[in-house]
């Protein structure tokens, strides 16, 4: 697993609310240390609303002796905020961030000081220079309030142009989408890695409505399919890992150079994968 031309992994973990989530998470973290992860990344509430647990999560992951990437998004806070915030990372030797809009928190209305992920990428060059190893979000599938592919597509280059130095795209279930993504890269002359996200499948009315939200394209033949388990939850997770597992090695023979896990804070749905690609 430690080869030379070995993928690499990264996973993705959101604040735990609990003195009990902090306990499972931190068993968490130490069941996917084993594959040498490239990185944790740790999420970050609309509006900056998880600011102080997603640091304490990303301190925490940097002392297990692991990068930790939090996210930072802009969209409704100030350029003060964000300074503030930057310079605490520096501090605690965080050196990777995960730029990203983010949504507006519910009731409001204004984006605030910075409007979108380019601006933030900007701003934190301007403020850091190259301290940070910033990555940015790309959408395979395209994002959910863009016009269309190509306009989406401009707005992914300029994050790249404002200095990203890799992405991890949404999560997907066609393998051609995230290569169609790619390619166009490639045709821009955009060359930065791109991570393929992957979710895991264990709960169907959970995955449709994040998907909903998100934008990412449940395909109708696995949607038929998962709609027909009904309430079996054991038949949706059998299902799932195999579509999943399918997916993930695709994408590693088709030449991805990273797999990103959104984990939910659970080892065991990402575990069964990685077990399924003899890792």
């Amino acid at each position: 697993m430690t080869t030379q031309n070995a993928p690499q992994f990264s996973f993705e973990f959101y604040p735990p609310k609990t003195p009990e989530g902090a306990i499972n998470l931190d068993a968490v973290q130490q069941q996917l240390l084993k594959y040498n992860p490239e990185f944790f990344s740790v999420t970050f509430g609309a509006g900056g609303s998880t600011r102080d647990k997603t640091f304490e999560t990303v301190v925490s992951v940097q002392q297990k002796g692991v990068s930790a990437a939090p996210h930072l998004s802009c969209v409704a806070s100030t350029k003060e905020n964000i300074r503030s915030i930057l310079n605490d990372y520096r501090e605690n030797g965080i050196s990777k961030i995960v730029a990203l809009r983010g949504d507006l928190p519910s009731g409001m209305m204004s984006a605030g000081e910075f409007r979108y992920a380019n601006e933030l990428v900007e701003f934190i060059r301007a403020e850091t220079g190259d301290f940070f190893d910033i990555h940015v979000a790309a959408y395979p599938e395209v994002h959910p309030q863009a016009a269309n592919f190509n306009e989406d597509f401009k707005n992914f280059k300029r994050k790249v142009d404002a200095g990203a130095n890799a992405a991890v795209t949404q999560y997907f279930y066609n393998a051609e989408a995230y290569f169609h993504f790619v390619e166009q890269c490639q045709k821009a002359g955009i060359s930065i890695p791109i991570a393929a996200g992957i979710m895991p499948i264990t709960q169907y009315s959970q995955l449709f409505r994040f998907s909903e939200m998100c934008g990412a394209d449940i395909p109708r033949w696995l949607r038929k399919r998962l709609e027909s388990f009904g309430d079996n939850r054991e038949a949706v997770q059998e299902f799932g890992l195999e579509v999943v597992s399918k997916l993930c090695q695709q994408l590693l023979d088709g030449g991805a150079p990273s797999l990103h896990f959104y984990t939910m804070n659970q080892a065991a749905p990402t575990l069964a994968i990685l077990k399924n690609l003899n890792y």
